[in-house]
């Protein structure tokens, strides 16, 4: 389970995240909420990237607050970059070896690059540079925190930059995920459909939780209202 106690988080005296409370321990969870609202904000903070201004965050009942991106990556945290990282020198497999904690034999880096839409051989051996698009990378990220098998996974849009793939492979990722890890996934999204599939979502605005509870609650009142317009529509 994670927690936040009265988390906030603000830049140079302007408030990002104010005063935030929330219990996570859900299958699926969905962050949504306008541009500038502090979603990816709180993302970065699940995953230490960046450190709330007050306020504590635990993990399974232990205080987390203080540690290291990479102590909260040992203690079981995955984060997915809405923009992910290119590794010049490093090939596919190596860094899927790396999120695993082990040496992936071919076999076991192709399962996890074909559940994510790639034909393995083709990227299997490639390395992780300039020569891969957005989405090619998106996917291959994904496959990599599959491979890690956390008890926490935090996607920032995950579906960015993956068009051309459908979403119900994207899904069926997730639930495989959580069939393998039995962790918490969150997915910070707009889009109508992985919405659809959380268990609960999470609504923020101007940097503060405005609506939290059951899909089939929150959901409705989104489709609704529109909240902004800031839901979009499935690519097609």
């Amino acid at each position: 389970m994670l927690e936040f106690k009265n988390v906030s988080f603000s830049v140079e005296g302007k408030d990002i995240l104010k005063n935030v409370n929330l219990e996570i321990d859900d299958r699926f969870v969905a962050i949504t909420g306008p541009n500038g609202s502090g979603k990816s904000t709180m993302a970065k903070l699940i995953a230490g990237i960046i450190m709330p201004t007050s306020g504590k965050i635990y993990m399974d009942g232990v205080d987390i607050t203080d540690m290291s991106i990479t102590d909260r990556a040992k203690a079981g945290i995955s984060f997915a970059f809405q923009q992910p990282v290119r590794f010049k020198g490093i090939t596919v497999k190596d860094l899927i070896s790396l999120a695993a904690g082990k040496r992936t034999s071919v076999a076991e880096a192709c399962s996890y690059l074909s559940e994510v839409g790639l034909c393995a051989k083709d990227y299997v051996n490639r390395e992780v540079d300039g020569s891969l698009s957005g989405g090619e990378l998106k996917r291959i990220e994904i496959a990599m925190i599959n491979a890690r098998s956390t008890k926490i996974s935090v996607f920032d849009e995950p579906e960015a930059g993956i068009d051309l793939w459908s979403f119900n492979n994207l899904i069926k990722v997730f639930e495989k995920m959580y069939e393998r890890t039995k962790g918490n996934i969150i997915i910070i999204s707009h889009q109508e459909r992985i919405l659809n599939i959380a268990d609960k979502i999470i609504v923020l605005a101007g940097g503060e939780v405005v609506e939290y509870g059951e899909k089939d609650v929150v959901f409705p009142k989104l489709m609704d209202v529109r909240s902004g317009c800031y839901l979009t529509k499935d690519n097609a």
